[in-house]
């Protein structure tokens, strides 16, 4: 079955000069693959994966190109314009992602970038977006227990944190002073649940805790000094911005993983620097 807004993988049925159409099943007929998409030595009863949308005269159309995001995903995109009637946003097609001026958590300008949840307007047919990303999270008793691993997407920065999305289906909080490294909105990363609240809100944290934590920490340092050559010029004594920028890590964390790397003799801390033994 044909998915609008989604990839599909459609046979050629027919050639034409503007182009080739794919068979859309008795649902949809014939969906047309402008001329400019189709790859070369593309012959009919070949199969395509291609991405099926609404042109810009509400016509159903097929392209090869690849969409930054797909019906379903969270996704941090530019506003490439605005109208009367909303907002369009830039998300690597020939016809913008529109964003109705009901589904826009603030106004949107031209040149600015929100974290939007795109989906398929029911009604329409169309693909759209919508900044309200809260309204398709679930609101179902949660499952996650302390220290679980799980999927977050990176969300919009708050007066607290950082915003995330927990495994697709619910939202949570990573406080600011546990974040370590630049975190780019719409990026995908593990973390894990650090609590949950009385209220049901969620705080996310982006590396274990206690233990598991200081020994992938070792193991990261111990990567590092070996690509690069076995010393590096950071040490204890090195200011918090320093081990942040190098590592990710807290000074507190860091101190901790260093100070078991040099008991078990894996490294030497030297005045300027540590060195891999």
């Amino acid at each position: 079955m044909i998915e609008i807004g989604k990839y599909n993988t459609l046979r050629v049925v027919k050639e034409v000069d503007f182009g080739l159409y794919l068979d859309g099943g008795n649902d949809f007929g014939e969906i047309l693959l402008p001329k400019r998409y189709v790859p070369e030595e593309t012959e009919v009863d070949h199969y395509l994966d291609v991405f099926i949308y609404l042109d810009s005269e509400d016509r159903l159309i097929a392209t090869t190109e690849t969409p930054f995001a797909q019906v379903g995903d969270f996704a941090w995109l530019k506003c490439a314009g605005t109208s009367k009637y909303g907002a369009f946003l830039d998300w690597g097609l020939m016809k913008d992602l529109f964003v109705p001026f009901r589904e826009q958590r603030t106004e949107m300008e031209t040149g600015l970038s929100y974290f939007v949840r795109v989906y398929l307007d029911e009604e329409t047919e169309r693909v759209v977006a919508s900044s309200k990303v809260y309204q398709f999270l679930d609101n179902v008793p949660i499952e996650f227990e302390e220290e679980d691993e799980v999927d977050l997407i990176i969300g919009q920065a708050t007066d607290l944190g950082v915003m995330v999305i927990i495994n697709g289906t619910h939202s949570g909080l990573v406080y600011k002073n546990e974040i370590f490294r630049p975190l780019k909105p719409g990026e995908k990363c593990k973390g894990f649940i650090k609590k949950i609240r009385e209220d049901e809100k969620i705080d996310v944290r982006l590396q274990q805790s206690g233990l598991q934590h200081i020994e992938k920490a070792a193991n990261d340092i111990l990567q590092k000094l070996q690509k690069s050559g076995g010393y590096l010029e950071v040490n204890d004594k090195s200011s918090p911005e320093t081990i942040k920028h190098v590592f990710g890590l807290s000074k507190k964390a860091f101190k901790k993983a260093i100070g078991g790397l040099y008991k078990e003799r894996f490294i030497t801390i030297e005045k300027e620097g540590i060195r891999l033994n």
